[in-house]
């Protein structure tokens, strides 16, 4: 797909390994250029703004997603039929099989599990005082709580992690580490098939509620090995994501957490605000059904556009001081989990699971502290720490 004339190009790769790492002063000159950039090395036109971005995730008419989300043919071709990468009636059919267990009132139900299951998570970290924010604590919650939930067989959990991470890298673009993501993915992919062909998903599940659509003749048996991976990947990734960052950001900005001990009632915002200054997914892309005059630019019909919502969200048109971390800040409308019809379906329980972490921890620790230099993740799509050396000091304890 050739670019526009009147559109400015930007050379650098974003999905180098160094922008990966640090995207942030790729995404700021990108927001400079205008509203509308052509990436060179992908050759898509990107969106680093807020208001653009959102404008193309309401308008899912024009900007769809059933041809693929990813920079890359192989996986928009190999990930048809999720819910992710689907359209209008068919991704409306997909997304209610589930709908009815991320409600507000079906999540509340689930809340005194999660927020004790919170608990005895910190307080083994406090125990511990010196550990990994990410093994310890970002990570233990969501595996503790949504393979359950989506119905994945007990014997299939080693390699979720692992797996969950390749599924997000395979929706870049055709890199070194898209296809060093390639076994995974397709080992994900061969459990899942297992998985429907014994009909070994637990029941009562999201899981056991796509099978008996099949025994309904609503939904075709090929269809669910992806779908089961559509619900979990990003249930775990994102929470994982969101979690890390939270502990990252507040042991960075102790006053904040002082903050957040004083007045637990800030912590839903200071959430949306962990999500909107680092944001757990970097960007999906869309396709254009028409030509389109968007920003003052005229996108050609079957263009992809790369929606960079950790972009976004550190607009400065749209955010005062957008570098800085402020739990009091209103963070509602960050796109962290995305916006409209693709919104994140299962980011009702994200948060609670994030909340439920950052409460226990609250009601224990003092003090989080920073031991020693954090290791961000190198993946395409999700932004998150590999891992994140942290002291706990617990509450009442004398400060050193």
């Amino acid at each position: 797909m050739p670019k526009r004339r009147n559109v400015p190009s930007y050379r650098p790769d974003i999905y180098s390994t160094e922008a990966i790492l640090d995207p942030y002063p790729h995404y700021a000159r990108l927001r400079e250029l205008g509203p509308v950039v052509w990436l060179s090395k992908q050759r898509v036109y990107a969106l680093p703004r807020y208001a653009e971005c959102k404008a193309a995730l309401r308008d899912d008419k024009t900007f769809v997603s059933g041809r693929g989300v990813a920079l890359n043919p192989f996986t928009n071709r190999g990930s048809r039929g999720t819910t992710l990468t689907s359209d209008g009636d068919e991704h409306n059919k997909r997304r209610k099989l589930v709908a009815h267990r991320l409600t507000p009132k079906a999540l509340r139900t689930m809340s005194d599990a999660v927020a004790s299951q919170a608990e005895q998570i910190v307080d083994a970290a406090v125990a511990k005082r010196t550990v990994d924010g990410v093994r310890d604590l970002a990570t233990a919650l969501p595996l503790a709580i949504v393979p359950d939930l989506v119905g994945w067989p007990r014997d299939g959990r080693d390699h979720l992690i692992e797996w969950a991470g390749a599924t997000f890298d395979a929706l870049g673009p055709l890199n070194k580490v898209s296809i060093r993501a390639i076994p995974a993915t397709l080992q994900m992919l061969r459990f899942s098939r297992r998985v429907v062909r014994e009909r070994s998903v637990l029941d009562g599940s999201m899981g056991h509620d796509v099978m008996a659509a099949v025994d309904a003749g609503t939904l075709d048996k090929s269809e669910v090995p992806p779908l089961m991976i559509d619900y979990l990947a990003p249930s775990l990734d994102t929470t994982i994501s969101a979690i890390a960052s939270a502990l990252h950001l507040f042991a960075a900005h102790p006053d904040q957490w002082q903050a957040v001990r004083a007045d637990p009632s800030l912590i839903p915002n200071a959430v949306n605000e962990v999500l909107r200054i680092e944001s757990p997914l970097r960007a999906f892309s869309r396709s254009t059904t028409r030509d389109v005059e968007f920003a003052g630019t005229t996108i050609p019909k079957g263009a992809r556009i790369l929606v960079i919502y950790a972009s976004a969200n550190r607009d400065a048109l749209e955010w005062t001081d957008p570098d800085t971390f402020d739990i009091h800040r209103d963070a509602t409308g960050q796109l962290g989990f995305g916006y409209g019809t693709h919104g994140c379906a299962g980011q009702g329980l994200a948060r609670m699971e994030t909340q439920a972490i950052l409460t226990a921890l609250a009601e224990r620790v003092e003090t989080i502290r920073g031991t020693a230099e954090p290791i961000w993740a190198v993946n395409n799509v999700i932004h998150q720490f590999e891992r994140l050396p942290l002291e706990l000091i617990p509450a009442g304890e004398e400060k050193s």
